[in-house]
């Protein structure tokens, strides 16, 4: 009779136990974002935390909105926007299966002089014990990847950080201002660049994505009970020069990187001052041609780097290119390294960039933050023959280049240990995957429909990096990823794509 009262018993014992569990972990919830403040202490500021139930971008609370930030003006910070700048197409993004429930923290880090320095982390609810590390592209905030990388690794357990590269975006101004850009040569609107700004030398984009990893492995540490086994460096463009560095750099906090599109810095060429003045100065030329492909001007812009034009009239890939990347981004670039020129008197066409370095330290200031190629991890850069901003020669290829010229032999090292986390690899692999018609920007392929999405290649390459890092198997050779095709480990076509263009 005794044991049955004990039977009898058992399920109101389970429910209070499961009760105290639950108040416990209601408790746990409410506590982890001030244990998470509390762990940062002092080197973070204006922090937000939220336990959110849906780390993702199905959750419209995860993303916040554009000109969000008290204080600063429109198109400062604009998260929105920027993370539809490089994966704008909603049925190319890997699908939300569920929500990741976990906590979302974003402040602005403490340490950075010039107060533009920010901070994201997502860690959620169920861990696999890795982290991801977001560059950011352009001069975008550090909600650029939400779309792009954050969506894809929350749901596979990864914790993710991304910062803004320790600076805002832009703000409107006019013609009489000196550091002021015009949005394209037909432009009336000119914007100021917070990153010609003092104390916005282009050597912290570096720095700050060090130390994202930095303060995501404290942030792990404090959420969890112990840090990130394995911390990944992912980004675009500007982003994925990020990762070229933090792979060369700073070994100790990643253990590998996905470089889609990085651009190329070298002081002695090629890079964005050399390369974008051709583009700019023989575009208008080129209309005036009726947009001949056999004009002077097309083929001087081809000799330069630049793929052939697709499409025709306002749509068409240089005209594009153009209209919102070529001449401000030269100014951009040309204003921060080279600032004695006189940028819109002299003519940003005309900028030499070899003529000038006997009257400018523009080489100096170049080589403070090129990109070396001596990695001390493995690194798989994906970028498109296609790409009109950063030329694939100029700036993927140039990569690959220079990671050879330093002893990357590109072979595997089987016997690295991984048991050993800071152990360094004595030969990291290295790899290229072109993409046939891929382009630097995503939304031009719901205009040219003969382009190609780089994104989800991207995101292959991050899978076949981890096992890689982790498993120890061998990463596909290098390749060019025909149209329609994957990565694949027997490729078609080893090596560098034949044309830029296939049809």
């Amino acid at each position: 009779m005794k044991r049955q009262k004990i039977a009898s018993s058992l399920p109101a014992v389970r429910c209070l136990s499961a009760l105290i569990m639950l108040l416990g972990a209601g408790a746990a919830q409410a506590d982890r974002c001030a244990s998470l403040i509390q762990a940062f202490g002092n080197q973070l500021a204006d922090v937000s935390c939220v336990d959110s139930a849906d780390l993702t971008t199905a959750n419209p609370a995860t993303t916040p909105a554009n000109n969000s930030l008290p204080g600063l003006p429109a198109f400062a910070f604009t998260p929105q926007t920027d993370r539809a700048t490089i994966a704008p197409d909603a049925a190319n993004r890997p699908p939300i299966t569920a929500p990741v429930p976990g906590v979302q923290l974003n402040a602005r880090i403490a340490s950075d002089p010039t107060g533009q320095a920010r901070f994201l982390l997502r860690l959620p609810a169920k861990w696999n014990g890795r982290l991801v590390v977001a560059g950011a592209s352009g001069t975008r905030s550090e909600f650029n990847g939400d779309f792009a990388w954050s969506d894809y690794v929350v749901q596979k357990g990864y914790a993710y950080a991304s910062q803004n590269k320790g600076v805002l975006n832009l703000k409107f101004s006019d013609a009489s201002d000196p550091l002021a850009c015009r949005l394209n040569p037909t432009s009336p609107l000119w914007v100021q660049f917070y990153d010609y700004g003092p104390g916005q030398e282009f050597t912290r984009w570096r720095d700050y994505m060090v130390l994202a990893s930095k303060l995501a492995h404290k942030g792990a540490a404090a959420n969890y009970g112990k840090s990130p086994r394995y911390t990944y460096a992912v980004g675009t463009s500007n982003g994925a020069y990020q990762v070229r560095r933090a792979v060369e750099s700073a070994p100790d906090w990643f253990d590998g990187g996905v470089d889609w599109e990085g651009t190329f810095v070298d002081e002695i060429a090629p890079n964005l001052l050399t390369d974008l003045p051709a583009a700019v100065l023989n575009f208008p030329d080129y209309v005036a041609s009726g947009m001949s492909s056999t004009s002077t001007a097309a083929k001087n812009i081809r000799a330069a780097g630049y793929p052939p034009d697709l499409g025709t009239g306002a749509t068409s890939l240089w005209t594009m290119n153009s209209n919102s990347f070529w001449e401000v981004t030269l100014c951009q670039w040309q204003k921060r390294l080279d600032p004695t020129y006189d940028t819109y008197g002299s003519g940003p066409g005309n900028y030499n960039y070899f003529a000038r370095l006997p009257v400018s330290n523009a080489d100096d200031n170049v080589a403070d933050f090129a990109t070396t190629g001596r990695i001390q991890r493995p690194l798989i850069t994906v970028a498109g023959t296609m790409d009109a901003l950063l030329p694939i020669d100029h700036h993927a290829r140039a990569y690959a280049r220079k990671v050879a010229a330093n002893g990357g032999d590109r072979i595997d090292d089987d016997d690295h240990d991984r048991r050993h986390h800071h152990h360094h690899d004595r030969n990291p692999a290295y790899r290229l995957y072109e993409v046939q018609n891929g382009n630097h920007i995503e939304t031009y392929k719901l205009t040219l429909p003969q382009l190609e999405f780089i994104q989800p290649h991207a995101q292959r390459a991050f899978d076949l990096l981890v096992s890689h890092v982790e498993q120890g198997k061998a990463l596909p050779p290098d390749q060019c990823i025909g149209r329609g095709a994957a990565i694949a480990d027997t490729p078609t076509q080893p090596g560098h794509c034949a044309e830029l263009l296939a049809p």
